[in-house]
Protein backbone atom coordinates (compact mmCIF):
# COMPACT_ATOMS: atom_id res chain seq x y z
CA UNK A 1 0.00 0.00 0.00
CA UNK A 2 1.31 3.44 -0.94
CA UNK A 3 2.08 5.84 1.89
CA UNK A 4 1.23 9.53 1.60
CA UNK A 5 4.25 11.82 1.80
CA UNK A 6 4.21 15.62 1.98
CA UNK A 7 7.38 17.50 1.02
CA UNK A 8 7.54 21.08 2.32
CA UNK A 9 9.83 23.84 1.13
CA UNK A 10 9.08 26.27 3.99
CA UNK A 11 9.14 30.04 4.23
CA UNK A 12 8.20 31.88 7.39
CA UNK A 13 5.86 34.84 7.06
CA UNK A 14 8.53 37.50 7.55
CA UNK A 15 10.89 36.35 4.81
CA UNK A 16 7.96 35.42 2.56
CA UNK A 17 6.69 39.02 2.70
CA UNK A 18 10.17 40.20 1.76
CA UNK A 19 10.62 37.83 -1.18
CA UNK A 20 7.12 38.01 -2.65
CA UNK A 21 7.53 41.73 -3.25
CA UNK A 22 10.16 40.92 -5.85
CA UNK A 23 8.91 39.13 -8.94
CA UNK A 24 12.26 37.84 -10.24
CA UNK A 25 12.91 35.08 -7.68
CA UNK A 26 14.23 31.76 -8.99
CA UNK A 27 12.89 28.63 -7.34
CA UNK A 28 14.87 26.61 -4.79
CA UNK A 29 15.84 23.16 -6.00
CA UNK A 30 15.91 21.11 -2.78
CA UNK A 31 12.46 19.55 -2.61
CA UNK A 32 11.89 18.95 -6.35
CA UNK A 33 15.32 17.27 -6.33
CA UNK A 34 14.57 15.07 -3.29
CA UNK A 35 11.21 14.17 -4.81
CA UNK A 36 13.10 12.64 -7.71
CA UNK A 37 14.44 9.94 -5.39
CA UNK A 38 10.97 8.78 -4.29
CA UNK A 39 9.56 5.51 -5.63
CA UNK A 40 5.96 6.32 -6.57
CA UNK A 41 4.99 2.68 -6.32
CA UNK A 42 5.57 3.11 -2.57
CA UNK A 43 4.65 6.76 -2.00
CA UNK A 44 1.99 9.20 -3.14
CA UNK A 45 3.81 12.57 -3.33
CA UNK A 46 2.55 16.07 -2.53
CA UNK A 47 5.05 18.93 -2.83
CA UNK A 48 4.35 22.35 -1.29
CA UNK A 49 6.45 25.48 -1.76
CA UNK A 50 5.34 28.08 0.79
CA UNK A 51 6.57 30.87 -1.47
CA UNK A 52 3.32 30.45 -3.39
CA UNK A 53 1.26 27.79 -1.60
CA UNK A 54 -0.46 27.13 1.71
CA UNK A 55 0.40 24.05 3.77
CA UNK A 56 -2.54 21.58 3.69
CA UNK A 57 -2.88 20.98 7.42
CA UNK A 58 -6.37 19.49 7.00
CA UNK A 59 -5.12 16.66 4.83
CA UNK A 60 -3.80 13.39 6.22
CA UNK A 61 -0.24 12.23 5.53
CA UNK A 62 1.84 9.31 6.76
CA UNK A 63 5.09 11.23 6.44
CA UNK A 64 5.98 14.93 6.30
CA UNK A 65 9.49 15.90 5.14
CA UNK A 66 10.76 19.44 5.78
CA UNK A 67 14.01 21.07 4.69
CA UNK A 68 15.11 23.51 7.39
CA UNK A 69 17.35 26.55 7.07
CA UNK A 70 18.20 28.71 10.07
CA UNK A 71 15.67 31.58 9.71
CA UNK A 72 12.88 29.06 9.07
CA UNK A 73 13.76 26.78 12.00
CA UNK A 74 11.06 27.82 14.48
CA UNK A 75 8.48 27.99 11.71
CA UNK A 76 9.39 24.43 10.71
CA UNK A 77 9.11 23.26 14.31
CA UNK A 78 5.59 24.67 14.49
CA UNK A 79 4.63 22.93 11.24
CA UNK A 80 6.01 19.66 12.60
CA UNK A 81 4.09 20.01 15.83
CA UNK A 82 0.78 20.36 13.98
CA UNK A 83 1.32 17.32 11.78
CA UNK A 84 2.66 15.15 14.61
CA UNK A 85 -0.46 15.99 16.63
CA UNK A 86 -2.48 14.53 13.74
CA UNK A 87 -0.49 11.30 13.80
CA UNK A 88 1.98 11.94 10.95
CA UNK A 89 5.68 11.19 11.27
CA UNK A 90 8.01 14.11 10.52
CA UNK A 91 11.53 13.94 9.12
CA UNK A 92 13.78 17.00 8.87
CA UNK A 93 16.99 17.73 7.02
CA UNK A 94 18.76 20.73 5.57
CA UNK A 95 21.35 23.26 6.74
CA UNK A 96 19.98 24.04 10.21
CA UNK A 97 19.45 20.38 11.06
CA UNK A 98 23.02 19.65 10.04
CA UNK A 99 24.35 22.58 12.06
CA UNK A 100 22.26 21.96 15.20
CA UNK A 101 21.03 18.35 15.11
CA UNK A 102 20.35 18.16 18.85
CA UNK A 103 17.97 21.12 18.65
CA UNK A 104 16.15 19.87 15.56
CA UNK A 105 15.76 16.29 16.81
CA UNK A 106 13.54 17.53 19.63
CA UNK A 107 10.91 18.63 17.13
CA UNK A 108 10.58 15.66 14.78
CA UNK A 109 10.78 11.88 14.58
CA UNK A 110 13.88 11.54 12.38
CA UNK A 111 16.65 13.82 11.18
CA UNK A 112 19.01 13.64 8.20
CA UNK A 113 22.40 15.21 8.90
CA UNK A 114 24.52 16.41 5.99
CA UNK A 115 24.21 15.60 2.30
CA UNK A 116 21.19 13.43 1.53
CA UNK A 117 21.92 11.52 -1.70
CA UNK A 118 22.54 8.31 0.27
CA UNK A 119 20.66 8.86 3.54
CA UNK A 120 17.36 10.03 2.00
CA UNK A 121 16.74 6.87 -0.09
CA UNK A 122 17.83 4.76 2.89
CA UNK A 123 15.37 6.57 5.16
CA UNK A 124 12.52 6.24 2.65
CA UNK A 125 13.09 2.50 2.38
CA UNK A 126 13.27 2.11 6.17
CA UNK A 127 10.14 4.19 6.71
CA UNK A 128 8.13 2.17 4.24
CA UNK A 129 9.12 -0.97 6.16
CA UNK A 130 8.29 0.69 9.50
CA UNK A 131 11.93 0.48 10.63
CA UNK A 132 13.09 4.09 10.39
CA UNK A 133 15.79 5.33 12.77
CA UNK A 134 15.90 8.63 14.64
CA UNK A 135 19.18 9.80 13.08
CA UNK A 136 20.68 9.36 9.62
CA UNK A 137 24.13 10.88 9.11
CA UNK A 138 26.01 11.31 5.84
CA UNK A 139 29.27 9.48 6.53
CA UNK A 140 30.80 8.92 3.11
CA UNK A 141 31.05 11.54 0.40
CA UNK A 142 28.08 11.00 -1.95
CA UNK A 143 28.75 10.37 -5.60
CA UNK A 144 27.04 12.96 -7.80
CA UNK A 145 26.63 10.58 -10.76
CA UNK A 146 23.32 9.17 -12.00
CA UNK A 147 21.19 11.52 -9.93
CA UNK A 148 17.43 11.60 -10.54
CA UNK A 149 15.77 14.45 -12.36
CA UNK A 150 14.06 17.06 -10.16
CA UNK A 151 10.27 16.71 -10.11
CA UNK A 152 9.39 20.16 -11.41
CA UNK A 153 6.02 18.77 -12.47
CA UNK A 154 5.01 18.60 -8.79
CA UNK A 155 5.73 22.27 -8.18
CA UNK A 156 3.20 25.05 -8.75
CA UNK A 157 5.38 27.93 -9.83
CA UNK A 158 5.82 30.44 -12.66
CA UNK A 159 7.64 28.56 -15.44
CA UNK A 160 9.94 31.52 -16.07
CA UNK A 161 11.42 31.25 -12.57
CA UNK A 162 11.31 27.43 -12.41
CA UNK A 163 14.65 26.66 -14.04
CA UNK A 164 17.39 25.65 -11.60
CA UNK A 165 20.20 23.11 -11.73
CA UNK A 166 23.50 22.38 -10.02
CA UNK A 167 26.67 21.23 -11.79
CA UNK A 168 29.11 21.27 -8.86
CA UNK A 169 29.00 21.15 -5.08
CA UNK A 170 31.11 22.94 -2.52
CA UNK A 171 33.62 25.77 -2.51
CA UNK A 172 37.39 25.68 -1.91
CA UNK A 173 37.40 28.84 0.22
CA UNK A 174 36.70 29.37 3.93
CA UNK A 175 34.97 32.71 4.46
CA UNK A 176 34.33 33.26 8.17
CA UNK A 177 30.61 34.08 7.76
CA UNK A 178 29.82 31.12 5.47
CA UNK A 179 28.58 27.74 6.74
CA UNK A 180 29.20 25.63 3.61
CA UNK A 181 32.11 23.82 5.24
CA UNK A 182 29.87 22.79 8.12
CA UNK A 183 27.00 21.67 5.85
CA UNK A 184 28.79 19.76 3.06
CA UNK A 185 31.64 17.28 3.07
CA UNK A 186 34.84 19.27 2.66
CA UNK A 187 35.60 18.27 -0.92
CA UNK A 188 34.68 20.12 -4.10
CA UNK A 189 32.91 17.83 -6.58
CA UNK A 190 31.44 17.97 -10.08
CA UNK A 191 28.53 16.24 -11.78
CA UNK A 192 28.95 14.43 -15.12
CA UNK A 193 28.47 17.00 -17.87
CA UNK A 194 26.10 14.90 -20.05
CA UNK A 195 23.75 14.52 -17.08
CA UNK A 196 23.74 18.26 -16.40
CA UNK A 197 23.14 19.09 -20.06
CA UNK A 198 20.28 16.60 -20.29
CA UNK A 199 18.63 18.12 -17.23
CA UNK A 200 18.93 21.63 -18.67
CA UNK A 201 17.62 20.51 -22.07
CA UNK A 202 14.42 19.27 -20.43
CA UNK A 203 13.65 22.63 -18.80
CA UNK A 204 10.67 24.37 -20.36
CA UNK A 205 11.95 27.86 -19.63
CA UNK A 206 14.57 29.56 -21.76
CA UNK A 207 16.04 31.06 -18.57
CA UNK A 208 17.65 29.17 -15.72
CA UNK A 209 20.14 29.54 -12.91
CA UNK A 210 23.02 27.36 -11.73
CA UNK A 211 22.63 26.98 -7.94
CA UNK A 212 26.34 26.14 -7.58
CA UNK A 213 28.30 27.84 -4.82
CA UNK A 214 31.27 28.40 -7.14
CA UNK A 215 30.53 27.55 -10.77
CA UNK A 216 34.03 28.40 -12.09
CA UNK A 217 35.95 26.58 -9.32
CA UNK A 218 36.90 23.74 -11.70
CA UNK A 219 37.87 25.61 -14.86
CA UNK A 220 38.12 22.53 -17.09
CA UNK A 221 34.70 21.28 -16.02
CA UNK A 222 33.09 24.70 -16.44
CA UNK A 223 34.67 25.19 -19.86
CA UNK A 224 33.50 21.83 -21.19
CA UNK A 225 30.04 22.29 -19.70
CA UNK A 226 29.60 25.71 -21.30
CA UNK A 227 30.79 24.38 -24.66
CA UNK A 228 28.08 21.72 -24.50
CA UNK A 229 25.53 24.28 -23.34
CA UNK A 230 25.84 26.50 -26.42
CA UNK A 231 23.58 24.49 -28.78
CA UNK A 232 20.67 24.71 -26.32
CA UNK A 233 20.28 28.47 -26.81
CA UNK A 234 19.42 29.09 -23.13
CA UNK A 235 20.04 32.20 -21.05
CA UNK A 236 21.48 31.66 -17.59
CA UNK A 237 23.22 32.97 -14.50
CA UNK A 238 25.66 31.45 -12.00
CA UNK A 239 27.58 32.29 -8.84
CA UNK A 240 31.35 32.64 -9.11
CA UNK A 241 34.26 34.29 -7.33
CA UNK A 242 35.67 37.58 -8.54
CA UNK A 243 39.17 36.13 -8.96
CA UNK A 244 37.90 33.53 -11.42
CA UNK A 245 36.35 36.30 -13.51
CA UNK A 246 39.85 37.57 -14.28
CA UNK A 247 39.98 35.00 -17.08
CA UNK A 248 39.03 36.13 -20.56
CA UNK A 249 38.71 32.58 -21.86
CA UNK A 250 36.17 31.62 -19.21
CA UNK A 251 34.19 34.81 -19.75
CA UNK A 252 34.19 34.37 -23.51
CA UNK A 253 32.96 30.78 -23.17
CA UNK A 254 30.28 31.95 -20.75
CA UNK A 255 29.05 34.67 -23.11
CA UNK A 256 28.94 32.26 -26.06
CA UNK A 257 26.97 29.76 -23.96
CA UNK A 258 24.28 32.31 -23.09
CA UNK A 259 25.39 33.73 -19.75
CA UNK A 260 23.42 36.87 -18.91
CA UNK A 261 24.90 37.67 -15.52
CA UNK A 262 27.19 36.31 -12.85
CA UNK A 263 26.60 36.66 -9.15
CA UNK A 264 29.87 37.70 -7.54
CA UNK A 265 30.34 38.09 -3.80
CA UNK A 266 32.20 41.37 -3.61
CA UNK A 267 30.93 41.71 -0.01
CA UNK A 268 32.79 44.95 0.73
CA UNK A 269 34.99 47.69 -0.70
CA UNK A 270 37.14 47.63 2.45
CA UNK A 271 40.32 45.51 2.21
CA UNK A 272 40.54 45.28 6.00
CA UNK A 273 36.92 44.11 6.25
CA UNK A 274 37.59 41.39 3.67
CA UNK A 275 40.70 40.23 5.49
CA UNK A 276 38.77 40.20 8.75
CA UNK A 277 36.36 37.56 7.43
CA UNK A 278 38.98 35.55 5.52
CA UNK A 279 37.85 36.84 2.11
CA UNK A 280 41.33 37.87 1.01
CA UNK A 281 40.72 36.31 -2.40
CA UNK A 282 38.85 39.56 -3.18
CA UNK A 283 41.30 42.34 -3.98
CA UNK A 284 39.55 45.69 -3.97
CA UNK A 285 42.18 47.23 -6.25
CA UNK A 286 41.22 44.66 -8.92
CA UNK A 287 37.46 45.37 -8.85
CA UNK A 288 37.53 47.94 -11.65
CA UNK A 289 39.59 45.84 -14.04
CA UNK A 290 37.64 42.61 -13.55
CA UNK A 291 34.20 44.25 -13.67
CA UNK A 292 35.34 45.96 -16.84
CA UNK A 293 36.21 42.54 -18.27
CA UNK A 294 32.75 41.22 -17.42
CA UNK A 295 31.12 44.13 -19.19
CA UNK A 296 33.54 43.78 -22.09
CA UNK A 297 32.25 40.25 -22.58
CA UNK A 298 28.64 41.48 -22.33
CA UNK A 299 28.02 39.83 -18.98
CA UNK A 300 26.22 41.67 -16.19
CA UNK A 301 27.46 41.53 -12.61
CA UNK A 302 25.06 40.95 -9.73
CA UNK A 303 27.22 41.84 -6.76
CA UNK A 304 26.74 40.43 -3.29
CA UNK A 305 27.20 43.26 -0.79
CA UNK A 306 27.21 42.73 2.98
CA UNK A 307 26.89 45.48 5.58
CA UNK A 308 27.85 45.07 9.22
CA UNK A 309 31.52 44.11 9.14
CA UNK A 310 33.51 45.37 12.11
CA UNK A 311 35.25 47.92 9.89
CA UNK A 312 31.98 49.43 8.60
CA UNK A 313 30.93 52.91 9.75
CA UNK A 314 27.93 55.13 8.94
CA UNK A 315 29.94 56.46 5.98
CA UNK A 316 30.24 52.97 4.46
CA UNK A 317 26.78 53.02 2.88
CA UNK A 318 27.31 56.20 0.82
CA UNK A 319 30.88 55.18 -0.06
CA UNK A 320 29.68 51.78 -1.28
CA UNK A 321 26.93 53.36 -3.39
CA UNK A 322 29.40 55.76 -4.98
CA UNK A 323 31.77 52.89 -5.78
CA UNK A 324 28.97 50.76 -7.29
CA UNK A 325 27.88 53.62 -9.52
CA UNK A 326 31.42 54.44 -10.56
CA UNK A 327 32.10 50.81 -11.55
CA UNK A 328 28.74 50.38 -13.28
CA UNK A 329 27.64 47.45 -11.14
CA UNK A 330 24.44 46.20 -12.73
CA UNK A 331 22.65 44.86 -9.66
CA UNK A 332 23.25 44.05 -6.03
CA UNK A 333 21.98 41.45 -3.62
CA UNK A 334 22.45 43.35 -0.41
CA UNK A 335 22.46 41.64 3.00
CA UNK A 336 23.06 42.32 6.65
CA UNK A 337 25.95 40.37 8.15
CA UNK A 338 24.37 37.36 9.83
CA UNK A 339 26.30 35.20 12.33
CA UNK A 340 24.96 31.80 11.33
CA UNK A 341 25.46 28.99 13.87
CA UNK A 342 28.80 27.17 13.90
CA UNK A 343 30.53 29.77 11.72
CA UNK A 344 33.64 31.60 13.00
CA UNK A 345 31.69 34.87 12.95
CA UNK A 346 29.01 33.39 15.21
CA UNK A 347 31.57 31.92 17.61
CA UNK A 348 33.42 35.23 17.85
CA UNK A 349 30.32 37.31 18.46
CA UNK A 350 28.97 34.87 21.01
CA UNK A 351 32.25 34.96 22.91
CA UNK A 352 32.23 38.77 22.82
CA UNK A 353 28.56 38.78 23.93
CA UNK A 354 27.51 40.80 20.89
CA UNK A 355 24.54 38.67 19.83
CA UNK A 356 21.28 40.53 20.36
CA UNK A 357 18.85 37.66 19.92
CA UNK A 358 18.63 33.89 19.91
CA UNK A 359 15.48 33.97 17.75
CA UNK A 360 16.51 32.14 14.57
CA UNK A 361 13.68 33.73 12.57
CA UNK A 362 15.63 37.01 12.72
CA UNK A 363 18.76 35.41 11.23
CA UNK A 364 17.73 35.93 7.61
CA UNK A 365 20.13 38.70 6.60
CA UNK A 366 17.35 40.89 5.26
CA UNK A 367 14.90 42.10 7.88
CA UNK A 368 16.77 42.33 11.20
CA UNK A 369 20.15 43.06 12.78
CA UNK A 370 20.98 40.31 15.26
CA UNK A 371 24.30 41.57 16.65
CA UNK A 372 25.90 44.70 18.01
CA UNK A 373 28.09 46.39 15.36
CA UNK A 374 31.45 47.86 16.38
CA UNK A 375 31.33 51.31 14.83
CA UNK A 376 27.62 52.18 14.75
CA UNK A 377 24.41 51.24 16.47
CA UNK A 378 22.26 48.35 15.24
CA UNK A 379 19.64 50.95 14.26
CA UNK A 380 22.19 52.85 12.17
CA UNK A 381 23.21 49.63 10.45
CA UNK A 382 19.65 48.72 9.56
CA UNK A 383 18.67 52.21 8.37
CA UNK A 384 21.88 52.51 6.36
CA UNK A 385 21.18 49.16 4.70
CA UNK A 386 17.62 50.22 3.80
CA UNK A 387 18.79 53.58 2.51
CA UNK A 388 21.46 51.96 0.34
CA UNK A 389 18.88 49.67 -1.28
CA UNK A 390 16.52 52.57 -1.98
CA UNK A 391 19.25 54.70 -3.48
CA UNK A 392 20.89 51.94 -5.51
CA UNK A 393 17.62 50.96 -7.18
CA UNK A 394 16.51 54.53 -7.82
CA UNK A 395 16.20 55.72 -11.42
CA UNK A 396 19.09 58.25 -11.14
CA UNK A 397 21.42 55.54 -9.85
CA UNK A 398 20.32 53.12 -12.56
CA UNK A 399 21.11 55.71 -15.24
CA UNK A 400 24.53 56.45 -13.74
CA UNK A 401 25.37 52.75 -13.57
CA UNK A 402 24.14 52.00 -17.10
CA UNK A 403 26.27 54.77 -18.54
CA UNK A 404 29.25 52.72 -17.39
CA UNK A 405 27.96 49.18 -17.86
CA UNK A 406 26.13 49.44 -21.21
CA UNK A 407 25.44 45.71 -20.91
CA UNK A 408 22.13 44.00 -21.82
CA UNK A 409 20.17 47.17 -21.17
CA UNK A 410 16.78 45.49 -21.59
CA UNK A 411 17.48 42.63 -19.18
CA UNK A 412 19.26 45.04 -16.88
CA UNK A 413 16.22 47.26 -16.73
CA UNK A 414 13.88 44.32 -16.00
CA UNK A 415 16.09 43.01 -13.17
CA UNK A 416 16.48 46.45 -11.62
CA UNK A 417 12.75 47.10 -12.00
CA UNK A 418 11.98 43.91 -10.09
CA UNK A 419 14.00 45.12 -7.12
CA UNK A 420 12.67 48.66 -7.42
CA UNK A 421 9.04 47.57 -7.39
CA UNK A 422 9.72 45.42 -4.34
CA UNK A 423 11.01 48.44 -2.44
CA UNK A 424 7.88 50.44 -3.25
CA UNK A 425 5.34 47.79 -2.16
Amino acid sequence: MRKKILLIQPENEKINRFRRKQFNNFVQITMPYLAGFIDESKYQITLIDEYRQKIPFRRTFDLVAITVNTPNAYHCYQIAEKFRAQGAKVVMGGPHVTLLPEEASGHCDSILIGEAEETWPEFLDDFHKGKERAVYRSEGIPDLKNLPLPRWDLLKRNRLMKGAVFATRGCPYRCAYCNLKQIYHDRFRVRPIPEVIREISLMKSRFFVFWDDNFFADKAHATELMENLKPLGKKWAAQVTLADCNDDELLERAREAGCLYLFVGLESFSPSALRGVNKGINRVDSYREIIGKLHGHKIMIQAGIVFGFDEDTPATFRDTLAACEELGIDGVTVSLLTPLPRTPVYAGMKQEQRLLSGDWSLYNGKTDVVFGPRNMTSEQLFEGYLDFRRRFYSLPSFIRRMRVSRTHLFYNFIINLGYRLALKR
